[in-house]
């Protein structure tokens, strides 16, 4: 069974795929509860976030230059620092992941259709399966379609922002902070210490936001010239992530204030009814939203499917989810598992408060991606060493700051991945990359 991916790719859509991936619905809800773990410091959150993602970023530019394949992390653990570190990163990648592409697709549905928001996210996730199955070319196409709207919408909002009279109070803004696991009054109050780690607890929640760049290197073995194509693509999307990242959350706090922000389910949209004419342009971010959302949830299967193909490809997973699509080259049997699964998760679970807990799984993933750039050697690796461990320090400060509940759940996570590595280790196959390239 041929289970080897074609390079379709170019740099203009592995850009766009880290786009979607990051401006998707992390831009709309992650600013809210930040905001009320850090509140006046909500600022200092995203600057963290931002530090750690861009070394996050470049060491996995670097390896997925390194080791193009499908599967992100999980090879480059494998390969090398061992087969556990690596299955643990796919394992909480996987799982993390999967509850994140459930609370995208919830997050399409409240803003879409509330009243039947579970329906909708089923009905989207299964349709956003079928695209991607129908070939990872058609999917960065439609991410361009769907970056591009969001990215107006958000230009119109900002500058309807900037020219409306600052409204400080957050009255009239229904108050969800009290509906967030782990929410804590803002800590503009507090000393020093309970400062820092509601900024880094609020740095924990912005990195939800930024945390799609992993879907180009996931893709790395469907981009062309992956030397030079990923390294590029990854700075360039998580550039342009940053700048839109912090403007957008300049103009909502320009009209709702810090406590507007922290109150609200939905900030960017209570922002976008207070602005002149927001009774007409608010239905139009509710739909930015629920595309944005989309575009996540549409990068977020992209890299669930291929982590669990890798997966598959070395029998930690059951081997049919290796397969790749004999016409389309892409590996449907685990894009349709991973579509089902997700469909599911929302119509009988309400994930959306998955933030934390998928931000956590995701940092230690990027604690093992940090660890093996370190590995390579200064040649190799392009990199001063100090990113690596800079990425690595602050994924551990930033996931340890998280709510309990998200850390404990993603301490059970793992500790269930590695009795699952235990069980298929004996009967697991680790070839080489150099056979998939």
């Amino acid at each position: 069974m041929n289970s080897t991916l074609d390079r379709r790719l170019g740099p203009s859509d592995a850009v766009v795929v880290g786009l979607g991936a990051m401006i998707g619905a992390g831009v709309f809800v992650a600013f809210a509860p930040a905001a009320a773990r850090a509140g006046s410091w909500v600022w200092a959150s995203l600057a963290v976030a931002a530090v750690v993602a861009v070394c996050n970023a470049l060491s996995s530019a670097r390896l997925a230059a390194q080791f193009p394949a499908a599967g992100g992390t999980y090879v480059y653990g494998r390969e090398l620092l061992g087969p556990l570190p690596g299955f643990l990163a796919g394992w909480g990648f996987v799982v993390g992941k999967t509850a994140s592409c459930a609370a995208m697709a919830l997050t399409v549905g409240l803003y879409l259709w509330p009243e039947q928001s579970s329906v909708v996210a089923a009905v989207s996730v299964l349709a956003l399966t079928v695209l991607s199955v129908l070939g990872v070319q058609r999917t960065a196409t439609a991410s361009k379609v769907l970056v591009g709207i969001v990215l107006a919408v958000l230009a119109v909002f900002v500058v309807a922002a900037f020219v409306s009279s600052a409204d400080s109070s957050a009255a009239s803004v229904p108050s969800a902070a009290a509906a967030l696991p782990g929410a804590v009054p803002a800590v503009d109050g507090e000393a020093w210490p309970g400062r820092i780690l509601g900024v880094l607890g609020g740095a924990g929640f912005c990195f939800f936001a930024f945390a799609g760049y992993a879907r180009i290197a996931t893709l790395g073995e469907e981009v062309r010239d992956p030397g030079r194509t990923i390294p590029r693509a990854v700075v360039i999307a998580i550039s342009v992530v940053i700048a839109v990242y912090a403007i957008v959350l300049a103009a909502t706090v320009h009209v709702l204030g810090v406590g507007g922000v922290a109150a609200s389910a939905a900030p960017v949209l209570d922002a976008a009814e207070r602005v002149p004419a927001g009774e007409v342009f608010a239905p139009v971010v509710r739909i930015a939203a629920g595309i944005a959302a989309l575009g996540a949830l549409l990068g977020g299967v992209l890299g669930v499917s291929r982590t669990t193909l890798a997966m598959a490809r070395d029998r930690h997973l059951p081997a049919p989810l290796s397969a790749v699509h004999p016409t389309t080259r892409t590996p449907y049997v685990a894009e349709i598992c991973v579509g089902v699964v997700v469909a599911a998760i929302v119509l009988v679970a309400d994930v959306r408060q998955a933030i934390g807990f998928s931000s956590f799984a995701v940092l230690i993933y990027y604690l093992v991606a940090n660890t093996a750039a370190l590995r390579l050697d200064r040649r190799r690796r392009g990199l001063p060493a100090w990113v690596p461990v800079l990425g690595a320090v602050g994924c551990v400060i930033v996931a340890g700051s998280l709510p309990w509940q998200s850390v404990v759940g993603g301490v059970v996570v793992f500790v269930v991945g590695g009795v699952v590595y235990a069980v298929t280790r004996r009967r697991a196959v680790t070839p080489g990359v150099a056979s998939r390239t």
